[in-house]
């Protein structure tokens, strides 16, 4: 599904998600240099594993492909990363991780959604292109 809305062209964005694979824009300070003039670096990038995305980073190598694979120590990437609030894509249905993964984040303030993968792209753009601090865990199930 394509995704519609003003992008902030300053941060890595959702520009539309599938079954398996999500496209993400890339910012513009975060492409790589053209090699002619007439040759811009890509704007987007597909992914079809599991990846973390905050308005300046994106971690294309996040280990957990499904929920069942989840642990407390994939959680630590987020306290590391210090949003307000986590989002947490968990593929084509909504299934929640063990509480004990996500205590740790709620104890240091740091808010815990989980949705499906489709509703946590749509979410994820409306909360940065509100200038919001959000991170987002998608996997492509």
């Amino acid at each position: 599904m394509q995704v519609n809305q003003d992008f902030n062209t300053g941060a890595y964005t959702v520009r539309s998600y599938g079954t398996g694979h999500v496209v993400v824009i890339v910012p513009a300070d975060k492409r790589g240099p053209a090699t002619t003039p007439d040759e811009a670096p890509p704007m987007t990038q597909t992914f079809q594993r599991s990846i973390i995305i905050t308005p300046s980073r994106l971690i294309d190598a996040w280990p957990p492909q499904t929920p069942d694979e989840l642990r407390g120590e994939h959680f630590d990437d987020f306290a590391a990363l210090q949003p307000a609030l986590v989002l947490i894509g968990t593929g084509a249905k909504l299934i929640f991780p063990n509480p004990a993964y996500t205590a740790p984040l709620l104890r240091r303030g740091i808010g815990v959604e989980v949705m499906n993968t489709a509703a946590a792209c749509r979410t994820y753009n409306f909360l940065v292109s509100d200038g919001r601090d959000v991170a987002v865990a998608l996997m492509m199930i």
